[in-house]
């Protein structure tokens, strides 16, 4: 019989009963909803509306049925619907008459808001925890390759050269926004809806204060509709996880890039590469891939999640099922991500040699011609044509700049002197952009400094 029942007169649909149920993907929350179900009988006590013995009932048999649980000797039943009415039927038949009396003053409505909370919260702080690993990650990485040169692109196209600790240090900013996204999506998930019942609150001279306590949130929800209806941090989890995506995404791509024979930069650990089943030679980025290919899923699970509250009226409606499947995934496939990924970095070989080379082709130097000729106190605009005129001598004699004899560069302009060749060597170039945020090495170590200092706070 359901534990709702009471009103119908004949039973559900079979079709509609499995169509209807959530216990395959929501049995996941038994820890969060026995944690819950053990506060609201706790607080059922202190308040008198149950007895002690009642209480003692309820929270020893919620705490043997999470140790069976855990050890795999409970079998959830599709009929009893979700993970609360199913833990609460087990309980009723372990312990009895006081099972049935743990339901009061609570809906399924708060009990599954406040589940889903508890998981975020949960789940978050691992997520931050694994950002935190690759965020060391890439400290370790930059602070040893400070002095690898090697080119910097605009629109795939070498541009100017830079090292490729300070390539590495501009993800470090990526991730350390995405944890303080994560952080700030705590904390508004940081509010227990526990006693919003269905929508209007009870009758029951509930503690909220209390439950709120003894389950580690921060503030008490102020209105019952919105305690029950409120979604808003799973959008904002899958938002800041869809973007954390987007990052993986985007140093993926460039590892796919470094790896390949066309560019060599890096080598991936055998570790985390695969082979082909036909073609013998082949080592493939795979990991880098697929997590470039689960980003899209993450995208799709936030975009769901969006359309599915858009248009609900007020207070919980069964549409907000839906919340949990595509959250449950994007957690997932962040944590696996996140920890797939920073062994593949930390382990993935700097072909130091390879990338100074590639950052001597390609006119990378082209923009300290055109400065040298402006601090020699040529208007820009005709120091860029100068260069340009340049370029097109090299390119046309397949040369490079530093190629050029002295004598060359004076035939475009008088102020050429032989302090040229250093202005346009590679480390100048480099370490010359000293302006906070360069490539300079001295800037690059005050961004190390200042982000290990960071990492300490956390």
């Amino acid at each position: 019989m359901k534990l709702w029942g009471g009103r119908f007169s004949k039973e559900t649909d079979e079709l509609v009963e499995e169509f209807h149920s959530s216990i395959t993907f929501d049995k996941r929350l038994y820890k969060e909803d026995i944690e819950g179900s053990i506060a609201h009988g706790t607080m059922l006590v202190a308040t008198g509306i149950i007895s002690q013995e009642e209480g003692e009932a309820i929270v020893r048999g919620l705490k043997e049925l999470l140790v069976e649980i855990e050890a795999r000797t409970v079998k959830f039943t599709p009929g009893a619907e979700d993970i609360h009415m199913n833990i609460e039927t087990l309980l009723t038949e372990k312990i009895g008459e006081p099972g049935k009396k743990l339901h009061t003053g609570r809906s399924r409505n708060d009990q599954v808001a406040t589940d889903l909370k508890l998981f975020a919260k949960n789940e978050g702080q691992e997520i931050l925890n694994l950002l935190k690993g690759l965020l060391d990650t890439i400290i370790t990485i930059s602070s040893g390759n400070l002095d690898t040169v090697m080119p910097g692109y605009t629109h795939l196209q070498k541009a100017q050269p830079i090292t490729f600790a300070h390539h590495m240090m501009a993800y470090f900013e990526m991730f350390k926004r995405d944890y303080g996204r994560i952080e700030d999506a705590l904390k508004r998930a940081d509010t227990s809806p526990l006693g919003s019942g269905a929508l209007a609150g009870t009758t029951f001279p509930l503690d909220r204060e209390m439950t709120k306590s003894l389950l580690g949130f921060k503030y008490v929800s102020l209105n019952s509709l919105d305690g029950v209806s409120d979604r808003d941090y799973v959008i904002e989890m899958e938002s800041a996880c869809a973007i954390i995506m987007v990052h993986l995404s985007r140093i993926c791509e460039e590892v796919i890039l470094w790896s390949s024979d066309e560019f060599q930069f890096a080598t991936l650990d055998d570790a985390y590469s695969t082979g082909s089943s036909i073609m013998p030679q082949k080592k493939n980025p795979d990991v880098a891939e697929l997590v470039r290919g689960k980003s899209g899923r993450v995208f799709g699970h936030l975009m769901a999640t969006l359309t599915m509250l858009k248009g609900l009226p007020l207070a919980y409606n069964k549409d907000m099922q839906e919340d949990k499947e595509g959250f449950f995934d994007t957690i997932d496939t962040i944590k696996k991500s996140l920890l797939t990924m920073t062994p593949m970095l930390l382990t993935m070989k700097v072909n130091k040699e390879v990338m100074e080379k590639g950052a001597a082709g390609g006119f990378t130097n082209a923009t300290d011609v055109a400065d040298y000729l402006a601090k020699k106190g040529i208007p820009f605009r005709e120091a860029h044509h100068i260069t340009g005129e340049l370029v097109a001598k090299c390119l046309m004699e397949k040369r490079t700049l530093e190629s050029l004899s002295l004598e060359e560069f004076k035939e475009y302009s008088t102020v050429f002197d032989n302090d040229i060749y250093e202005a346009i060597a590679l480390l100048t170039c480099v370490n010359e952009r000293k302006s906070i945020g360069g490539p300079a090495k001295e800037q690059v170590e005050k961004h190390i400094a200042i982000s290990k200092k960071w990492l300490l706070t956390l």
